[in-house]
């Protein structure tokens, strides 16, 4: 199943054409620390390299990282390692998406943590059609 996976799935990873796409068409630009490989090659329709990103397991735009997106934006010519200042001490380390995952930010009176919210303060007046 693993080969036919490859072949017709785009979502856990490259698919073959993809990847010999960026074997034969594109240059490799670099790598993060998540294992996210970066090509460029070839021209867009606005005249711009075309710039992709071959993910190291699920597709999920929000595995790469901030420096990473300027370049395939275009916000930066270079590889991020030689055009962004270091890294400050209050910036966070990376964290996936949480969303459907047991850690995924639930607000007070969400549903699925138990719907209660807090009561009303008693400052809330309904509003009614005769006032």
């Amino acid at each position: 199943m693993g080969l036919l996976k490859n072949i017709f799935t785009w979502w856990e990873g490259a698919t073959i054409g993809t990847a010999l796409f960026s074997a034969l068409k594109g240059k490799k630009v670099g790598e993060d620390h998540m294992g996210n490989v970066y090509y460029e090659g070839g021209k867009g329709l606005d005249g711009n390299p075309r710039r992709w990103v071959i993910y190291n397991g699920p597709n999920d735009a929000s595995r790469v990282p901030a420096e990473w997106h300027g370049w395939l934006h275009h916000s930066i010519e270079g590889a991020p390692e030689s055009f962004l200042p270091p890294p400050r001490i209050w910036e966070k380390d990376y964290v996936p998406n949480q969303t459907g995952t047991p850690n995924a930010y639930m607000p007070r009176g969400s549903i699925d943590k138990g719907g209660a919210r807090a009561a009303a303060t008693g400052d809330y007046e309904a509003w009614t059609p005769e006032a």
